[in-house]
């Protein structure tokens, strides 16, 4: 299956060439969940703090399917 997958802020580090919210396509077997999809990007879980599946936040356990939309944050730092 096929999910569409926008990474933010310093997740872009793990990903080169990609630039903050530009859409990749990421191929993943059926039945993989958020956490699959993390593992295969080379991001540590430790470092996502948010993911939105079609616009709705999801918890790493979340099962994707074909065609969806993701969004992938880091904690938000500031001060």
């Amino acid at each position: 299956m096929r999910v569409n997958v926008r990474i933010y802020a310093t997740l872009c580090r793990y990903i080169p060439g990609v630039s903050a919210g530009t859409p990749i396509e990421i191929e993943l077997p059926d039945g993989a969940s958020v956490s699959d999809l993390i593992e295969k990007l080379k991001i540590p879980a430790r470092e996502v703090k948010i993911a939105f599946v079609n616009g709705r936040t999801r918890s790493l356990d979340w099962l994707l399917e074909s065609g969806d939309e993701m969004g992938i944050f880091p904690p938000v730092g500031g001060g």
